[in-house]
């Protein structure tokens, strides 16, 4: 019987080290494609069997780098599942974003999904799978990150396109929107500042950040059969903070002027 395959793109990373392994649930092979294959190596190692979690080098942002990912694929057998979660921001402000920053953020954060998907999107029609984009409450707001923000806010749309135009073949395209999400850069962060993730909590409504668990969950619901009739949709995996910021909510409620 043909394996099922996943890919999963920033491999090497907490949120895409926990997508790999929540996947694998339900996937026979998951790939775990990363720029830095020593890492990817490392976290593949530490899921589990090596004929199940491939670590593979790729630089997704490099036409020439996703096809020789879309082609360890089809080796490996039926591709069911593809997801788009490298990424990166940089400058924080517009005034501080250079023309290099921008074109860098766009061709991370939206132009590689636009390069994985089309490399792919043969094996994802006769295999009628599905695709997940990695997008983040940055491209549904003003958080910062101008450049990043912008890529995200293509990438949401870029879904949206996918799922009108491949529905006709069974594909699914789906984004996951993640707030603020505990990962060994916010740890760094926690070092100099320990009280980073008491700052930041206290804009969500459920008193806490996202774990990197809480975004692989999204994940395999939007890849799996539960979400067969759903496409062309951005899940908020944030903690409540797209519905309404809970400080701002309590000084308001806290209030004699509504």
């Amino acid at each position: 019987m043909t394996q099922s395959v996943a890919i999963v793109t920033g491999a090497a990373g907490d949120i895409g080290a926990a997508i790999a392994d929540r996947l694998a649930a339900d996937h026979d092979v998951i790939l775990l494609a990363d720029i830095d294959l020593v890492t990817a190596a490392a976290v593949a190692g530490r899921l589990g069997p090596a004929d199940r979690f491939v670590p593979v080098e790729c630089d997704v942002t490099s036409e020439t780098s996703v096809a020789a990912l879309a082609r360890r694929a089809a080796q490996l057998g039926s591709l069911r599942t593809l997801v788009n979660n490298a990424g990166a921001a940089r400058a924080v402000s517009l005034h501080d974003t250079t023309a290099e920053i921008w074109r860098a953020d766009n061709a991370l954060n939206l132009e590689a999904a636009f390069l994985c998907f089309r490399a792919v999107e043969d094996q994802l029609k006769a295999s009628r799978g599905s695709m997940i984009n990695i997008a983040s409450v940055n491209g549904m707001n003003v958080f910062g990150h101008p450049a990043y923000s912008a890529a995200k806010a293509g990438l949401l749309h870029f879904t949206r396109l996918v799922a009108v135009e491949y529905g006709k073949f069974g594909i699914r395209a789906n984004a996951v929107a993640p707030g603020t999400v505990k990962t060994q850069a916010w740890e760094a962060r926690a070092a100099a500042n320990p009280n980073v993730f008491e700052d930041a909590r206290r804009w969500y409504p459920l008193q806490r950040v996202v774990d990197p668990k809480d975004v692989a969950n999204a994940v395999a619901f939007l890849a799996g059969p539960q979400a067969a009739a759903i496409t062309g949709v951005c899940l908020p995996v944030d903690c409540g903070l797209t519905a309404g910021q809970a400080e701002l909510a309590r000084t308001f409620s806290q209030s004699e002027h509504y």
